[in-house]
């Protein structure tokens, strides 16, 4: 398999990341200048309000709007301040825990586990340390931690873990344990705690030890400008997204790295000098004469991006909508049929449709909650391979995911998590015709709707003349198909009513002229 990196940056305003496996779009990462990027960076910040209803607090960490730091987010440091040992606390997690895995049901007192309330924690003007976990999506602001984590290449570097661990990805119990012990021989920190990430399975000690003291170093230049800056202040920003992605994405697997500017260029070799010195000779820099991504054949692929509805290879198709919260794709067959039986026909087109959501939830970077509904399946063991087949295509998504089993309907629920807006998101606004909603008033709708206010104002004494203005295909049906009602409005009201089009307005536009035999304008109530 050809696995290969493109770093599109020739136009200063966008960056855009594409992973192509044997010319098929399987990652692609977008990022605007005009956009300010959060996630990753370590504020000092400053409680500036609390809500005890929703065991919150408002924290204000210098960019222009407050973040949401939720009680669940609050490390046991801050515990001590409202005069709890932090020990106990999390002990009686630990038993909570224990019981849970027994099957035993424990009492949940309305917070997360066993933390004490917000408000004896945390009090306005009070100084914390927080990381942006995730953008502000709409009105909402940014979502904020004190559970600092700081990634290196094999590494991530948790002040509050107090230990080391390896990551959950890395399956393989006599790995697990040769990597755990490289991290207590290499003797880091007491107080701080240290995870082996995904990229670290194979490491040796030498690679380990390194990026062991590259986040040291970083963690005591964070330390000393929490010491010595006021809150609200910067104090550790995350790496642009192209080193950021070479960080975490390039692995021995990943032939080529191919940059399409020559400054690009240079930085990537830098980094890669430093930290991953194997993989320089991997990257190229493109001296095509067209667009890179032009080159590769991806500029369609990435325009079906957009689209409410992708089509499956052998047949049928896949349609998603986006809400707020909300993610609802549908399976539908088409003209996909084998000759076997429904059941089977379903089956297989269900597999096919369910490798095909992971790669655009990828694409498209959504999040939050998911609801499949796949074709139905009356076999259980076509439904459990069904749930198989989609959580081995979701186990090569960086974002993390939850599949829950199919439901009595057919559907598979599943949550991913959500950093930022997806991309469609931040490539599009809102219709200003519709409004998002995706479809607008029909003429015949709208010309009722006309003539429904037309008869509220025909009740107003004082109006004498109205002029209506409506676009120009609503005026033709009211002027031509509705001249008898507008004849009976105006015996009825003894007023003059006007109706005027203007081809450049929206379907949905409607504004009214009211005056009285004087000229003057009539206020409307209502």
């Amino acid at each position: 398999m050809k696995k290969e990196m493109l770093i599109n940056v020739s136009q200063p305003e966008e960056c855009r990341i594409a992973i192509v496996e044997d010319g098929l779009l399987e990652e692609l990462y977008v990022e605007r200048a005009s956009n300010d990027n959060y996630v990753g960076n370590i504020y000092k910040g400053k409680v500036v309000n609390l809500e005890p209803s929703i065991q919150a607090a408002f924290v204000d960490f210098g960019v222009g709007r407050n973040g949401f730091l939720h009680i669940s987010d609050v490390e046991p440091q801050y515990f001590r301040q409202g005069g709890y040992d932090p020990e106990e606390i999390i002990a009686q997690n630990e038993e909570e825990e224990r019981q849970r895995r027994g099957g035993r049901r424990y009492r949940n007192p309305g917070r997360p586990r066993n933390k004490p309330p917000i408000q004896e924690l945390l009090k306005r003007g009070d100084e914390v340390l927080v990381q942006v976990i995730k953008e502000g999506i709409g009105t909402k602001g940014p979502t904020l931690s004190t559970y600092i984590s700081i990634p290196g290449r094999y590494l991530v570097l948790m002040p509050a873990l107090g230990r080391v661990g390896v990551s959950r990805k890395i399956e393989d119990e006599e790995e697990r344990r040769r990597l755990r012990d490289i991290l207590h021989e290499m003797k880091p920190p007491k107080g701080l705690g240290f995870i082996v990430r995904t990229a670290g399975q194979g490491r040796s000690r030498r690679e380990l030890s390194r990026d062991l003291a590259y986040l040291l170093r970083l963690w005591k230049v964070i330390v000393r400008r929490v010491q010595k800056e006021q809150a609200p202040c910067d104090i550790y920003e995350e790496s642009d997204m192209i080193i950021r992605t070479i960080r975490d994405i390039v692995s021995p697997d990943l032939n080529t790295i191919v940059v399409d500017k020559k400054e690009a260029f240079d930085r990537a070799k830098d980094f890669l000098q430093l930290v991953m010195p194997r993989f320089v000779d991997n990257l190229k820099l493109y001296d095509g004469k067209g667009p890179l991504f032009h080159s590769y054949k991806l500029e369609d692929e990435i325009s079906r991006i957009y689209k409410r509805e992708v089509p499956l290879k052998d047949g049928g198709s896949i349609v998603i909508d986006q809400t707020e919260a909300l993610v609802a794709i549908d399976v539908n067959s088409g003209n996909f049929r084998l000759d076997d039986s429904a059941e089977e026909t379903a089956f297989r087109l269900n597999l096919a449709a369910a490798k095909e959501i992971s790669r655009q939830l990828r694409l498209r970077d959504l999040g939050g909650v998911i609801v499949n509904d796949f074709i139905d399946m009356k076999r259980e063991k076509h439904r459990r391979g069904l749930e198989k087949a989609l959580r081995d295509a979701m186990d090569r998504d960086r974002a993390r995911t939850k599949i829950l089993r199919t439901s009595p309907f057919g559907l598979i629920e599943m949550t991913r998590q959500r950093v930022r807006p997806s991309l469609k998101r931040s490539v599009y606004n809102d219709c200003s015709c519709c409004g998002g909603r995706g479809v607008v008033k029909t003429t015949e709708s709208m010309a009722i709707e006309v003539i429904r206010t037309l008869m509220l104002i025909v009740q107003e004494p004082a109006c004498h003349r109205v002029t209506v203005k409506v676009q120009d295909q609503v005026a033709y049906y009211l002027n031509n198909k509705k001249r008898r009602e507008l004849h009976s409005l105006e015996e009825e009201g003894d007023l003059t009513i006007q109706i005027m089009g203007s081809e450049g307005l929206h379907p949905e536009h409607l504004e009214l002229d009211c005056r009285d035999d004087k000229g003057e304008v009539v206020k409307l109530n209502f």
